[in-house]
């Protein structure tokens, strides 16, 4: 999760200089001076953020040898469909990016890919190097599904039918394992599972070719996230300041939600404004299954 946010504020950062350099407008033809900017604009987040990160957090662990790892079993996957939630959002950044500075579909949807692999593979790389964790590829497939996910769509719709969307939200059980789920409010947001929601948003009629009267805007939204996930391999955990056994649990939700993009605006900057929104889903009343029965949230977190 420390990529996501770290990657998210580098990136929005740099759509926020591209953009504000001309008019906020795809090209209608390649423009060199776009694509140029565009490509700086990608290359400096990415060594930004790489070195930031390994700076402010894998100088803190041990370093070993190049070693495999295998976390598939740890977080109740959570971890896993983080990976797949960020590739997948740098994959959009990136072809939009491209589009925007007049490069083809297909140019855009290549060089999309390519720096969405390669810059979660660069992580893993870091990961491979440090005695803590260690090159998985749980984690590369996870990337890789994500990747793909936008690719196919893009490839056989040319839109988004499935959008993958994140919430957060301040669990209370942070404080209880604070070295290991954070200790300030924004460490908890990063490394805390329980507070975290992974959603896949579709309009009905849109994703499967059906008429119907919902508006376009107006969308279903499945959801996963865990409950009391105190240890990364472990389900069960006994606190002994308070005497309690926390026993986690896997959550599914069903809500709604909204696709800002079906939003009609005229205003450009509006429009790149409500696509990146799109990707936080807003809170909404939701049903729960959890532990073998059904519960209500009136946000969805």
């Amino acid at each position: 999760m420390k990529r996501i946010i770290g990657f998210l504020f580098c990136w929005l950062w740099a759509i926020h200089f591209v953009s504000a350099q001309s008019f906020f407008e795809r090209s209608t033809s390649f423009s060199k001076k776009r694509t140029v900017l565009v490509s700086s604009g990608i290359g400096s987040v990415w060594t930004g953020s790489i070195l930031g990160l390994s700076k402010l957090w894998y100088d803190s662990y041990d370093k070993s040898n190049f070693h495999f790892f295998n976390d598939n079993h740890e977080w109740m996957q959570m971890d896993k469909a983080g990976h797949f939630y960020i590739s997948y959002k740098i994959y959009q950044l990136t072809d939009d990016l491209y589009r925007w500075s007049g490069n083809s579909k297909k140019t855009a949807l290549w060089i999309g890919a390519g720096v969405s692999i390669g810059y979660q593979t660069s992580f893993e790389v870091l990961d491979a190097y440090n005695e803590k964790w260690g090159f998985s590829w749980g984690d590369i497939l996870a990337n890789s599904a994500g990747t793909m996910s936008y690719f196919l769509q893009q490839f056989f719709w040319d839109e988004e039918r499935v959008i993958p969307k994140f919430s957060s939200y301040p669990s209370p059980y942070h404080s209880i394992r604070p070295e290991v789920l954070g200790k300030t409010f924004l460490q908890a947001m990063m490394k805390d599972y329980n507070g975290q929601s992974y959603w896949l948003t579709f309009h009905p009629a849109n994703l499967f070719n059906i008429h119907t009267k919902i508006p376009d805007w107006l969308c279903v939204s499945f959801g996963y996230s865990v409950d009391q996930k105190l240890v990364g391999d472990q389900d069960v955990y006994f606190d002994v300041s308070d005497g309690r056994t926390y026993i986690a649990q896997r959550e599914f939700k069903m809500s709604l939600d909204i696709d800002f993009t079906k939003i009609p605006v005229r205003k450009s900057w509006l429009k790149v404004l409500l696509k990146q929104l799109n990707y936080i889903k807003i809170p909404f009343p939701s049903i729960v299954y959890s532990g073998d029965k059904f519960t209500g949230s009136w946000t969805g977190y």
